[in-house]
């Protein structure tokens, strides 16, 4: 499967989290807040601007969220803190935090190329409740979802 989006890709400087992001009672940051900052950062030539964090993320009706991003928007946010296996109280696994993160992008990005939850659990578009949901999902779009993606890419490009 093509599951790469084929982008020039660059690393920016790091932007702080904005200050009311963080919600003390949880110990966690709301993403919507990080992605309206980040909103404010986005290059001019970029196509796409993907978040990626080491503090635990959270929306007001979840207790978490691994990431979080505009459906057909810019932004998007990835958060590392849940996709680590010592969070689990397990031993650090960098290849497999890796690999995590990789989908938890591909998937967030996918919501910004209009992609919505994806019915197929071989798809890297279907819904992650926890980790392990994570891990046994597949780590490319399906046919259909690389379809749209590949469409809304030249579209955006053109526009």
């Amino acid at each position: 499967m093509g599951d790469r989006l084929m982008a020039t890709v660059r690393t920016l400087t790091s932007i702080p989290l904005p200050p009311e992001s963080f919600e003390a009672r949880r110990n966690q940051y709301y993403s919507t807040m990080i992605l309206k900052e980040m909103l404010g950062n986005v290059p001019r030539d970029a196509l796409k601007l993907l978040g990626v964090t080491d503090k635990d993320l959270c929306i007001p009706i979840l207790t978490y969220v691994f990431g979080e991003a505009q459906v057909g928007g810019t932004a998007a946010v990835v958060s590392l803190a849940r996709l680590r296996q010592e969070h689990y109280g397990l031993s650090p696994d960098r290849p497999l935090l890796l690999e995590r993160l990789r989908k938890e992008s591909l998937h967030e990005l996918g919501h910004t190329f209009g992609l919505f939850h994806c019915p197929s659990r071989e798809c890297v578009m279907y819904i992650s409740n926890t980790v392990v949901d994570v891990d046994t999902r597949g780590r490319d779009f399906c046919p259909g979802c690389q379809t749209v993606v590949a469409s809304n890419t030249v579209t955006e490009r053109r526009g």
